[in-house]
């Protein structure tokens, strides 16, 4: 099982991901995690912070710990090179998933037809503001009402690029992490579903996240995801 922690500029929750990724219920021998650093926010000295983080964890819960600087985002297609699992589970930096969030997720993957499995997001911060508490119900209009209907009528539905597992050979069939998309996790589920993968979502796992709690980083958000798709839908729609 190789996990897979995206970073960027968010070096302040690096060790809270990290510790939560160790804390997990699974075979150590079995376990591989990557942390992959794009952060712009280097500091003047290398190594960047989160690799620090890395070997403190790495040492203190003895599970090897890879640190793979990346150049360009997402840095998830370079860390699959040198993966060694068969599974990949990814969790974006603000995600706090629990121990037995593993054990829920891969016996799903006994039907040999499942190509990735996605979990629902909580929010640790639902109550900070009215802002947060309006962005958690929209995305809870998601996971809860969109997700689920596309499910029951066997319609596609999207990877939402954290908190969820992925069969590795349905990547590579998909054709892999492309970036010519600004959401390169729905361009790759659309993708992978075309090459006849099925995707399972499980509305009773969740993963606890945190939601942005200001309007400027609400708004970044909400432009990047609606660009992304757009651009998604020229891409594959034909």
């Amino acid at each position: 099982m190789t996990v897979q922690l995206p970073i960027f500029n968010e070096q302040f929750v690096i060790d809270r991901l990290i510790e939560a990724v160790c804390a997990m219920d699974y075979p150590k021998d079995k376990l591989d995690i990557q942390v992959l650093d794009d952060s712009t926010t280097r500091p003047r000295r290398w190594p960047p912070a989160s690799w620090s983080a890395t070997r403190r964890w790495a040492i203190r819960s003895n599970i090897f710990i890879a640190p793979i600087a990346t150049v360009t985002r997402p840095g998830a297609g370079r860390g699959l090179k040198v993966a060694k699992g068969e599974y990949v589970a990814i969790f974006d930096a603000d995600f706090v998933a629990s121990a037995d969030w593993l054990m829920k997720v891969i016996h799903h993957f006994a039907e040999p037809e499942i190509g990735m499995v996605q979990t629902r997001w909580s929010h640790m911060n639902r109550n900070y503001s009215m802002l947060t508490q309006i962005e958690a119900i929209l995305l809870d209009g998601h996971f809860i009402i969109e997700h689920g209907a596309r499910v029951r009528s066997g319609d596609f539905f999207n990877f939402n690029g954290t908190a969820g597992m992925w069969r590795i050979k349905a990547i590579s069939d998909g054709g892999g992490w492309q970036h010519d998309t600004l959401t390169e996790d729905t361009d790759l589920s659309y993708r992978s579903q075309l090459a006849g993968w099925k995707f399972k979502y499980l509305p009773e796992v969740e993963c606890p996240s945190e939601l942005p709690i200001e309007m400027t980083a609400f708004k970044t958000q909400q432009a990047r995801w609606a660009k992304g798709l757009i651009q998604t839908s020229i891409k594959v729609l034909p």
